[in-house]
């Protein structure tokens, strides 16, 4: 790809600074219009795949008899595993006793199968409220209700509940009348560095302890406890935080599972005792969620989506011992539990159980599918349950239907046909009957087969406008993409200026068509009352597709030009340049593509002339390809940290600086001397946040917390990583060496292992590129290559030294959007929540905050990010070529892999499967929107001096 050069210019500069503020306007327009159009691109996966599933207007539904139960008690262990609760410890004893006697003598045990994301808000909506998380409420974190929604707490009589802020209060929000009771600890006890989490749960035993007790004095309250349909719940964090902290491997979680058991066996001698042993208190044990070996949640892996389930009390059957099981895994024998029946649900089934035992209608937008096989009761009662479910389930696929017809055009509408008004009608009819002749196995079964019917058809309605939307958006993106590569050939190539322009100027009815296939979409939206996000995605199309055919005297001329290239060479170029693209999609899927990509980086200059004119950058720059290509196939998830290698990371980076310096000051630089405190300063914060890291480190194993001094400089460390680099010159050496320290210090704080060399090796590999790449323009006779240390940055802003695009140019960007996605990946997978490690944010804060948390584990991710973007702001000062214009490929380049993304988003299959391909299309569309943010930071970065001292002087003279 290299050595192609003349192809695709006549060479020289533009010497007409008119013309080029011209063509600079165009430019910053076009940016502007297509950081808007790439955000409605963005915007619009909500639309397709992130739209809410409730709908609202169904009539509540409860089974006509009287229930096993007067009251319910709900423990739920956040974070707990199934195999941490059911296994035994080393010496052959359960870590759960009490629960273990239960599962044994007194009720019903099996797996709770969860659902990605596996976070607490989606799990506990699942359990109490029967449906999977709205996921619009990411958006709002997880902390609030986007949508108001029915739960087992509203249905129920009086509610109490304890435990975590971040989770009592979404259930008692929009609960109607006052009858959802809340007691919460404060948000700061959520910490996972002070002292063992676990006292969090003994603050809820305790917190209900004292309940009953004042419940004895006071008649009030004592006459609400003995009423029936009445819910206690239970919320119990320490095992999730312990988890965060320590590993679910770790003493301090198996030890909270034992005061957990400890903890449920008082709780439930209490009630007893309370009650005066009558029976009537059913009790359920489960988890929102699973843990990863390595303390994360969030994605699909068995040890987050699989989390125990135990119920006993009134209503639940007792424990049955069988010879053989339905479940051909290995958990029941490593569990000894091979010979009690273990009863398998679905998280959502769990709250129409509840509901069915306290004989409360279930939550109406529940899908969850009553589990029988759990319930001590006639078959009378699981007859009328199993047929209230379906009922209930039934009415929301009616309103689903009622609301897709009514903004459809009758001719346009296409019904569920496999749940026909009529087929609903007789599956009921039958039902009934059979429930009259009292064959209550196949009223089950006819139930049964309606659920499934209705849960389908649910399905159907939602995704209704799918592939409408689906086109639009397609349509747009192969358009934009069009226009864009337009403006790069029409304004900054020679490409088509050598063909003889004896074409037409478009026709006057070209716009008039447009504006008319516009107003008849417009009209089409309008009759079917679709919201106005539709008008946007329906209707862009439109003016890009005539930006496009508009100039169809450019693309006349482009055709021309190519007919007079080499066929052969085009061919392989093309090739090339489509086998790159497919390695970059494939990185995402597998990390080590990312290897095999600079694997072959490593070859290039072997088959360029580059090899035979520059051997020792040539020899560096496979040196450092291979040496970046180890990072992604290094462990991201499952290991433990090791912060001895952050402080080797470290102390490399500060021998690094320091030897820079000592080259700087004996080649004189100029005013070396004058920025010597801020290089000093900086390499002073490298040593600063190695003592960080380790200093922490030690005081959280011994349980004593984060050091509040630690916090401090730590927080301040980072708020001026990016002030500090604009304090020193705008040499490009000396300002790439500067926010690579400055970056560093804040790395260093927020590593917990190998990663902290990453940065590091991806900086060196940088700094080799410009080189080679100032190699290759002067192998092209374009320029003469200068020593980096009197090159300045504010170069980019003279006009006069611009050139237009190669051919080159296009390998340059592709080789840029190949780092970004290194960065991205070398040390992580950005689209797998659980490949954060909450521990690397313990130097700044220990307590829970996920919006926190989140944002510095996403700077962690950014950094190098800003390494790359900083070096391609060198490589394009270097180079003599516009930013704008170089940017452009890359824009062309990204919406090549956003489009493939988008074609590659599931909407079947495993859940994990359709959110993973729904976050690549997300992340790709994000980093092409970052990437216009991110090029003005690196220009900030590169170009701006803050002078605080002397006179302010040139920068570049």
């Amino acid at each position: 790809m290299a050595g192609g050069g003349g192809e695709f210019s006549g060479g020289g500069s533009i010497a007409n600074s008119s013309a080029f503020f011209l063509i600079t306007m165009n430019l910053l327009l076009f940016f502007i219009l297509g950081l808007l159009v790439h955000f409605v691109f963005f915007l619009s996966i909500f639309d397709i795949y992130f739209t809410s599933p409730l709908v609202h207007g169904m009539t509540p539904q409860f089974t006509p008899l009287p229930s096993p139960a007067r009251r319910l008690v709900l423990f739920v262990a956040d974070g707990l595993r199934a195999d941490s609760l059911y296994e035994l410890d080393e010496n052959g004893t359960s870590r759960a006793p009490f629960v273990r006697n239960i599962i044994m003598h007194k009720g019903s045990w099996g797996i709770s199968h969860t659902r990605v994301p596996t976070e607490s808000r989606p799990g506990h909506v699942a359990l109490i409220a029967g449906f999977y998380e709205d996921v619009s409420a990411v958006a709002k974190g997880w902390k609030e209700n986007p949508v108001e929604f029915d739960s087992l707490f509203n249905e129920s009589k009086y509610t109490w509940s304890w435990g975590s802020p971040d989770i009592l209060p979404m259930f008692a929000k929009g609960a109607s009348g006052n009858h959802v009771y809340t007691n919460c600890y404060t948000a700061e006890k959520e910490d996972f560095g002070a002292q063992d989490a676990a006292r969090l749960d003994t603050w809820v035993f305790d917190q209900v302890k004292d309940f009953f007790q004042s419940a004895k004095s006071n008649q009030s309250l004592l006459s609400k406890l003995n009423e029936e349909k009445i819910v206690l719940f239970l919320h119990l964090l320490g095992i999730d935080t312990n988890g965060h902290a320590h590993r679910p491997s770790s003493r301090e979680y198996k030890d909270n599972i034992r005061k957990v058991d400890d903890g449920i066996k008082e709780i439930v001698s209490l009630l007893e005792d309370f009650y005066g042993n009558d029976g009537k208190t059913a009790f359920v044990l489960t988890s929102d969620h699973g843990m990863t070996d390595w303390g994360s949640h969030g994605a699909g892996h068995a040890s987050e989506t699989l989390t125990p389930l135990v119920a006993w009390g009134a209503g639940i059957r007792y424990p049955q011992q069988v010879s053989t099981q339905l479940f051909n895994d290995e958990f029941l024998k490593k569990w000894h539990l091979e010979n009690w029946k273990r009863r398998d649900v679905n998280q959502a089934d769990i709250a129409p159980l509840m509901a069915s035992l306290i004989g409360v209608p279930f939550p109406l937008n529940s899908v969850g599918i009553l589990p029988l096989d759990y319930l001590n009761s006639s078959d009378l009662f699981k007859a009328e349950s199993m047929l209230t479910n379906a009922v209930q389930i039934l009415e929301q696929f009616k309103i689903k239907m009622t609301q897709k017809k009514e903004v459809t055009l009758p001719f346009l509408f296409t019904p569920f046909k496999l749940l026909s008004d009529s087929s609903q009608l007789e599956i009921l009819g039958k039902a009934r009957s059979y429930l009259k002749q009292k064959k209550y196995q196949e009223v089950i079964s006819l139930c049964k087969k309606l659920i499934h019917l209705a849960l389908e058809g649910l399905s159907y309605y939602h995704t209704y406008d799918r592939f409408f939307l689906g086109i639009s958006v397609a349509l747009g993106f192969i358009g934009w993409i069009s226009f864009a590569a337009i403006m790069i050939i029409k304004s900054h190539s020679s490409l088509t200026r050598n063909v003889v322009k004896g074409g037409k100027k478009p026709h006057h009815l070209l716009p008039c068509s447009f504006v008319v296939i516009g107003v008849l979409i417009a009209f089409f939206l309008l009759i079917q009352a679709c919201p106005w996000t539709y008008y946007i995605y329906c209707l862009l199309p439109v003016p890009i597709w005539y930006a496009v055919i508009k100039e169809f005297q450019v693309i006349q001329d482009l055709i021309t030009s190519l007919l007079t290239f080499s066929g052969k060479h085009s061919i392989v170029f093309l090739l090339v340049f489509t086998l790159g693209n497919e390695i970059l999609v494939l990185s995402f899927f597998y990390r080590y593509m990312l290897t095999a990509g600079l694997i072959a980086f490593a070859c290039w200059p072997f088959f360029t002339q580059l090899w035979t004119q520059a051997k020792i950058t040539s020899l560096c720059w496979t040196f450092f390809c291979l040496l970046l290509a180890v990072f992604p196939l290094l462990p991201v998830l499952g290991r433990e940290p090791d912060i001895t290698l952050v402080t080797v990371a470290g102390l490399l980076i500060f021998l690094i600086s320091l030897s820079s310096f000592v080259y700087l000051w004996k080649s004189k630089s100029k005013n070396i001397g004058k920025d010597l405190p801020v290089h000093l300063y900086q390499m002073v914060c490298v040593l600063i946040s190695i003592y960080i890291v380790n200093s922490t480190h030690r005081s959280l194993l011994q349980k004593q917390g984060l050091p509040q001094m630690n916090q401090i400089v730590s927080w301040a460390i980072l708020a001026s990583s990016l002030v500090v680099p604009l304090l020193g010159p705008t040499i490009v050496f000396q300002r790439l060496l500067s926010i690579l320290l400055s970056l560093m210090s804040t790395y260093l704080l927020l590593s917990t292992g190998y990663e902290a060399f990453f940065p590091f090796v991806l900086s060196c590999l940088m700094l080799v590129w410009i080189h080679v790449e100032q190699e290759t323009l002067q192998q092209s006779r374009i320029s003469c290559t200068q020593k980096l240390t009197s090159i300045h940055f504010a170069y980019n802003t003279d006009i006069t030294q611009f050139r237009q695009l190669h051919l080159d140019d296009i390998r340059r960007s592709f080789f840029f959007v190949f780092f970004i996605v290194t960065a991205f990946f070398g040390t992580g997978n950005i689209a797998s929540i659980n490949s954060f490690d909450p521990s690397s944010v313990y130097c700044f804060l220990t307590v829970f905050s996920p919006f926190m948390m989140g944002s510095l584990m996403m700077w962690k991710i950014l950094i190098p990010f800003v390494l790359v973007m900083c070096a391609f702001e060198a490589i394009q000062v270097t180079t003599q070529l516009s930013s704008k214009s170089l940017f452009l490929i890359v824009l062309v380049i990204s919406d090549i892999m956003a489009l493939h993304f988008f074609f590659l988003v599931r909407d079947y299959g495993s859940w994990l499967d359709i959110g993973t391909s729904i976050s690549h299309y997300v992340i790709v569309m994000c980093m092409t929107i970052f990437l216009v943010f991110l090029s003005g930071l690196a220009q900030l970065l590169t170009t701006k001096k803050i002078k605080l001292w002397g006179k302010t002087k040139p920068h570049f003279m």
